[in-house]
């Protein structure tokens, strides 16, 4: 268990029993009228949030919900818990990265609204976002809200002027990172960037992965099972091997690398083409996306980097009106809609997709079929269960891979991995979790 000042002190397993009391206690009804309706603070990241939310206050008089930008990832995270602990100062609802889900539930920050939100909703998402949600449990912690299912993204031009297939399996996809850096040096498939544990996540997850797991009341940690070490055994020998780069991603060399044609792929995801736009401007009509490279092309799986969910507030004294909102904003079609227009996202609610995305992005109108394929390659994700110190492991990888990318050892890879392992499982014993070794 997790001792924490002004928590309870509980197993995690007992969160979902706690929090149905809390919500309990307090105003939690729809309630509200035209004249003296029910008041939602929102907090969020998103762009141009409030012109998504100005269509629920025009339908919703009783309801009336005002957006509050946050800043995302960390700050976002932290500044919830401060108000948390110290009692006020909490949204009511609350746009939180999936792999935060479990550090808020731990510090019963977050509302189990399963009792607010329709029964047929999990239908509506991937089985690896919903799990996500819900942590494996029958609770509901939030409802997604957009979803990063990875793919590969490619020089198409350059692939037709050497003559090469776009790769379908792992082995494949070696042997084109050959082909591309023999034919030209300066040139690379792709590189492997060390301060992207989310990429790295995801790549691990279409592995088979998943790094952290709850039994009862006790956490296990699996970051260096086999899947994992696979995966970084792969990389690291193609980077040994000097046919990937070792280059972090994000940083204006990589840019310059994308827009001058030196980088000629991206394992990435669905998210990508805004990136592309901005980047590479003048490569525009020159990518195509495809499934990622398998492991098994018997049995296709991809991985997620990146997306969020929106929750209810434990803290909030009118939960069931902020579920009513929260099921609306992620599956409404009319909200949806405004949520791919107004905020670019990938919607994760997969009824509402096909009308929202009926038009590739601009940076790929010359691929039709973008959104279809990103659709299929999204239900074939894996559960992913994240753990309540993920900042920690996240941490770890920069550190152990940074190091491991500079020896461009295979070897160092996989011992990047044991001690992720290491410092992950040692800082949950340290926090005070039960810990199932």
């Amino acid at each position: 268990m997790r001792l924490t000042t002004g928590t309870r002190i509980a197993a995690f397993a007992a969160t979902t029993v706690m929090l149905v009391a809390a919500c309990s206690g307090g105003s939690n009804g729809g309630g509200g009228s035209a004249e003296d309706p029910v008041e939602l603070t929102f907090w969020t990241w998103a762009p141009n949030m409030d012109k998504v939310v100005e269509i629920w206050n025009e339908d919703h008089p009783e309801i009336q919900v005002t957006v509050n930008k946050q800043d995302g990832g960390d700050p976002a995270v932290t500044k919830l818990l401060t108000a948390i602990k110290a009692g006020s100062g909490a949204p009511d609802v609350m746009q939180a990265e999936y792999q935060k889900l479990p550090t808020l539930v731990s510090a019963d920050a977050l509302a189990d609204i399963s009792g607010m939100v329709s029964d047929d909703l999990a239908g509506e998402f991937p089985d690896s976002v919903w799990n996500s949600v819900t942590l494996g449990s029958d609770a509901v912690y939030a409802v997604p809200q957009d979803s990063g299912p990875m793919q590969f993204y490619y020089r198409a031009d350059v692939f037709e002027e050497l003559g090469l297939a776009v790769p379908t399996t792992w082995e494949e996809y070696a042997d084109a990172a050959r082909a591309i850096h023999a034919a030209d040096p300066s040139r690379y498939l792709g590189t492997f960037s060390a301060n992207d544990a989310g990429w790295f996540t995801g790549l691990a997850q279409q592995a088979g992965a998943s790094w952290w797991a709850v039994d009862g009341d006790a956490w296990s940690v699996d970051i260096d099972a086999e899947p994992t070490q696979k995966v970084a055994e792969y990389w690291g020998g193609l980077v040994e091997e000097g046919v990937i780069n070792n280059k972090p991603m994000y940083t204006p060399e990589w840019n310059a690398a994308l827009n001058d044609g030196s980088e000629v792929g991206w394992l990435t995801a669905v998210w990508a083409p805004g990136v592309l736009a901005g980047n590479a401007a003048d490569t525009e009509g020159l990518w195509k996306m495809a499934p990622m490279p398998q492991w098994d092309p018997a049995d296709p799986a991809t991985g997620n980097w990146g997306g969020s969910a929106t929750a209810v507030v434990s803290q909030s004294e009118h939960q069931e009106a902020a579920a009513q909102f929260v099921e609306w904003l992620n599956s409404d079609q009319a909200a949806v809609d405004a949520l791919v227009e107004q905020a670019g996202i990938y919607p994760a609610n997969i009824p509402a997709q096909e009308q929202a995305l009926s038009e590739p992005p601009a940076f790929f109108a010359n691929q039709p079929d973008f959104y279809e394929i990103a659709g299929q390659t999204a239900q074939t994700a894996s559960p992913f269960t994240y753990g309540p110190n993920v900042n920690v492991a996240f941490s770890a990888y920069n550190d152990e891979f940074g190091k491991a990318t500079e020896s461009r050892s295979t070897q160092a890879f996989v011992d990047a991995v044991t001690a992720m392992q290491k410092v992950t499982l040692d800082d949950l014993k340290n926090q005070g979790f039960t810990v199932n070794e």
